[in-house]
């Protein structure tokens, strides 16, 4: 459940790479389960440290939109080799702390690699699973970054995430524009934001405002629903 981030430098070498399909997720009873998704491999992480990356991911914009600040306790899903977890380690200072969660080891070695690397003490590594990121309650913020079309069960996952949140904690999910252009995967193989909502609402998480992220990507903001829907 890694990043599926492509940069621009790289996106004609990916263009080619075939991926799965991206079915709906099981949010009704009787619906299939998701075939099982590919996860982003280890040894292609350097395609996510493009130096342009700071320019069209926009990561303030997105901390901002969460309400992500100095002491807040952020969980990061699908945090692959670190690259947005330092930028929230630095936002939440020495008084908060990120939960940095991957289900693939090899992900979690990096990551205990580079927080040590770069004197970041507030960042705890978390080896999640495809139905639970394993979250400690009191989360103020989470942040899902091109991740969602990785995920086998994406409403359990959800699901046992909302419970970790406070009260009025806020959930981004970030995915790319669909159709062509830019980074990314092919248009095919691009999530459908609707998709998302409707495994988010499945899992008890109502839509708050649906942003955009320029030029490439739009940010989902989800907050915990009552118990007659509203937020």
């Amino acid at each position: 459940m890694t990043r599926a981030l492509v940069t621009l430098a790289c996106a004609t070498t990916l263009a080619g790479t075939s991926l799965p399909a991206l079915p709906a997720p099981p949010a009704l009873p009787g619906q299939a389960k998701p075939q099982k998704a590919r996860l982003f491999p280890p040894l292609d992480l350097g395609l996510l440290e493009a130096p342009d990356r700071d320019l069209w991911q926009k990561p303030d914009q997105i901390m901002d939109s969460l309400r992500i600040a100095e002491g807040s306790a952020v969980a990061e899903i699908g945090a692959a080799g670190g690259w947005f977890t330092v930028r929230l380690a630095r936002r939440v200072g020495p008084n908060g702390r990120v939960y940095a969660e991957d289900v693939q080891p090899q992900m979690i070695d990096v990551i205990s690699r580079r927080v040590k690397r770069e004197n970041l003490q507030n960042v705890v590594p978390v080896l999640g699973t495809q139905s639970d990121p394993r979250m400690p309650p009191g989360i103020d913020a989470a942040l899902i970054v091109e991740t969602f079309h990785e995920m086998e069960d994406p409403v359990a996952l959800l699901r046992n995430l909302a419970r970790s949140l406070k009260p009025q904690a806020l959930v981004g999910v970030v995915d790319y524009n669909p159709g062509a252009g830019g980074p990314g995967p092919r248009p095919d193989e691009r999530v459908d934001p609707e998709l998302e909502i409707r495994a988010a609402a499945a899992a008890g998480l109502q839509l708050l405002r649906r942003e955009a992220v320029p030029p490439f990507q739009f940010l989902l903001v989800f907050e915990k629903a009552t118990a007659n829907g509203a937020p």
